[in-house]
């Protein structure tokens, strides 16, 4: 039976956070009122999103406890505590995956006329189309193999599809079991597409067509039983950088080494042999724990291919064309544009492209003297990367790449390599620190004389296939003090060389975790003065003990605090005498939640800032960051008017944490209300079919989001 603390008292746990947050991804599947593909998209997206956590947190939960950690979490739970928790709720998540599969998208993706079928349901014209496939596609990718003294289990790579067969030999018919083990091929889809009347869209899961040809690749064994599993494993990188001869290097070993790491789940069908099952769990070492049964298709973010593989837009989102950016007449490019004002874009509302736009104009435009860039995540095609290698040809290009970008590893070295070979200087940040600020900065001897320096700062990734569905802003100027202040932040990356004041910018890990807790400080007295004291913090999660401890102590002195955090929180929520004044909400929808804004009333004098930064120890402490004013004033009245209380005011995809850490949908809460999405709102607005009164100002909307969070905290209070 898990303790209460004190600390629990202050913060909810964070792995129960975590599984909150996935389990609003999989209420958008079970949500009738989305297209029935986008729905098998967002149940996809809780499979890759459950990898990922089992891999990475969970697995480092395991390694701790066997590292002998005691030391107890932000919820006062050992690690032990923690991971028995986690346990338990991933199985219960599991089920409702598979419940969410087989009772509600199954059914209605047949009504649909598209249809996952057994082999047993195929016809003679299906059944011979599969079989060629296999011949002629399939086979020659298979290596099946028996386990015995001769041939040992095979190194299962991490997360490979597998099927474990049971056999015997047919010259020993009361002989041992043996155990087969067939790698199902990964450049193969999971689904196999058979011949249908028009209209229709009939699948055969891949390791279902392998399966029927195991007499074949198995003879002289009788085939007694199979199953399909996958194993995931401890994904952590682990290395000392300052004993690294090189960085790169050193990535790229460990890249290696992910795919052997010590395993940490068992997935496998529930039909499955418990002779098979008990095998595979002896070998990988696993407890019964570990061992995850899923009614379906193992690895369900494998279900993603129907969403791209189906021909049905009456089944998905209807397309959105984002709005382009229009120069003033007077502006013969971005650079005329930016001496005027700042521009701010709004992705995905507002195209990408003006920020790829940059990066090439820079390349091409003899003005323009020299580049430097930080990267993060990008595609593999990436635009903004070739332009750098075009800029190399002709002047000074710098770029700052991040190799410890996780599962992006491999995408960054090669593009490192690249650039290294073009000519461009190639750096990996401080030593011990990731590099997470979004940066690109151009100097350019303009057409009156001037040297200026023009920016780009945002909250996302420089990846143009992510920013049409992740939203983000983007900042464009040419302000002398931030761009002065640009500049010294790729001083501190490329020669480590530290500034004391870097305002009006908050660079993490040196300033920013004191600058963010001294303007919470300072709303704190604007409200024991009687002046306007509001915090708006739109993130993706809320972590970080010294932050929250200054929300809480903001809240007891009045100040109106708002948080928008997609994903985890720890922060308790309308907690009497703690937390009275705090609301947290969390929006899944059709995009994903991934800019960063705050706002401050400061006593009536609006201040903003957009970056890279979550409030979480490894943004404030453990990675280089950028947190940046929004200053132009028409910028300015875009996130206060339009962009914050649109989020404010959303009914529709809007979560409302509870002081336990659970969630309550507005929509629920607020049966009278009329349904309100943000995203949608804004979609209109970009294509020109909103208003934006439509929406009422910050100051407006605060009331009815504490009407919100009173009724949520008494239904709560009700339920329990």
């Amino acid at each position: 039976m898990a303790r209460t603390t004190p600390k629990q008292k202050l913060f909810n746990g964070r792995d129960h956070s975590w599984m909150q947050f996935n389990r609003r991804v999989l209420e958008e599947a079970e949500d009738s009122g989305n297209p029935l593909l986008e729905r098998v998209k967002f149940l996809a997206i809780t499979g890759s999103n459950l990898d990922e956590y089992v891999e990475i947190r969970q697995a480092g939960l395991m390694q701790r406890i066997e590292d002998g950690y005691r030391e107890p979490g932000y919820d006062g739970l050992r690690p032990e505590e923690s991971l028995e928790m986690l346990t338990a709720e991933i199985h219960e998540f599991v089920a409702a995956q598979y419940r969410c599969w087989n009772e509600q998208l199954l059914p209605e993706l047949r009504k649909q006329n598209i249809r996952l079928l057994e082999w047993k349901e195929l016809g003679d014209e299906a059944r011979a189309f599969a079989q060629s496939y296999f011949q002629r596609d399939v086979d020659p990718l298979l290596t099946p193999i028996s386990i015995d003294p001769a041939h040992p289990f095979p190194r299962v790579l991490n997360k490979a599809l597998c099927l474990a067969i049971l056999l015997r030999a047919k010259r020993r018919s009361s002989g041992p079991q043996v155990l087969g083990v067939v790698t199902v091929p990964r450049a193969l889809p999971r689904f196999v597409r058979l011949p249908a009347a028009e209209g229709h869209f009939d699948y055969l899961l891949l390791q279902d067509l392998i399966a029927q040809n195991l007499g074949g690749m198995y003879r002289g064994y009788e085939v007694l039983a199979h199953a399909a599993f996958r194993v995931t494993r401890n994904s952590n990188l682990y290395f000392e950088e300052e004993e690294a001869r090189s960085l790169l290097e050193t990535i790229r070993v460990e890249l290696h080494n992910r795919r052997k790491g010590d395993a940490v789940r068992l997935e496998i069908e529930t039909r499955a042999h418990p002779e098979i099952v008990e095998r595979l769990r002896v070998n990988f070492e696993l407890g019964e724990d570990q061992v995850l049964r899923g009614d379906g298709p193992v690895n369900l973010s494998r279900v993603m291919y129907l969403y791209g593989d189906v021909p049905r837009p009456d089944l998905k989102f209807p397309p959105f064309v984002p709005h382009p950016l229009h120069l003033s007449r007077k502006s013969a490019n971005i650079f005329d544009e930016l001496r005027q004002h700042d521009v701010l874009l709004h992705h995905p509302y507002d195209s990408y492209d003006p920020v790829v736009e940059f990066v090439q104009e820079g390349a091409k435009d003899p003005a323009v003297l020299s580049m430097k860039q930080t990267l993060y995540r990008t595609s593999q095609d990436s635009p903004i990367c070739e332009a750098l290698i075009e800029a190399a040809a002709t002047k000074e290009a710098t770029l700052v790449v991040e190799l410890m970008a996780r599962f992006d590893e491999a995408t960054n070295i090669r593009w490192a390599r690249s650039m290294e070979d073009a000519g461009v200087q190639v750096f990996h940040g401080v030593v011990g620190l990731k590099t997470h600020c979004k940066l690109a900065m151009l100097v350019r001897h303009d057409e009156d004389g001037v040297t200026r320096r023009y920016c780009h700062l945002g909250t996302g990734n420089y990846n143009p296939g992510t920013a049409r569905f992740y939203t983000d802003l983007s900042l464009l100027t040419c302000d002398p003090q931030i761009t002065e202040r640009v500049h010294m932040v790729f001083n501190y990356l490329t020669a480590h060389a530290e500034i004391d004041d870097y305002r009006p910018l908050l660079v993490a890990p040196l300033t920013m975790a004191e600058s963010f807790l001294g303007l919470i400080r300072r709303e704190q007295e604007h409200a024991q003065a009687g002046r306007p004291a509001h915090i708006i913090g739109k993130m993706n999660a809320l972590l970080e003990p010294s932050v929250i401890e200054a929300l809480y102590a903001a809240s007891k002195s009045g100040v109106e605090i708002d948080l928008i955090i997609r994903g985890l929180s720890i922060l308790r929520p309308g907690v009497k005498g703690l937390s009275d004044h705090i609301r947290v909400r969390s929006i899944v929808g059709r995009f994903l939640e991934h800019s960063r804004i705050f706002h401050f009333a400061n006593g009536g004098t609006d201040e903003i800032y957009l970056g890279s930064a979550d409030w979480m120890p490894r943004n404030l402490f453990e990675r280089c960051e950028v947190v940046f004013p929004v200053r132009d004033p028409a910028a300015k009245a875009r996130i206060h008017d339009e962009i914050l209380p649109a989020y404010m005011a959303d009914t529709l995809k809007a979560r409302l944490q509870q002081p336990d850490g659970t969630y309550l949908r507005a929509s629920k809460l607020l049966k009278d209300a009329a349904p309100f999405g943000s995203q949608n709102f804004l979609m209109q607005l970009a294509e020109g079919k909103a208003e934006l009164d439509a929406i009422p100002k910050i100051g407006e909307v605060q009331p009815a989001v504490k009407a919100q969070a009173k009724l949520a905290a008494k239904r709560a209070t009700a339920a329990d």
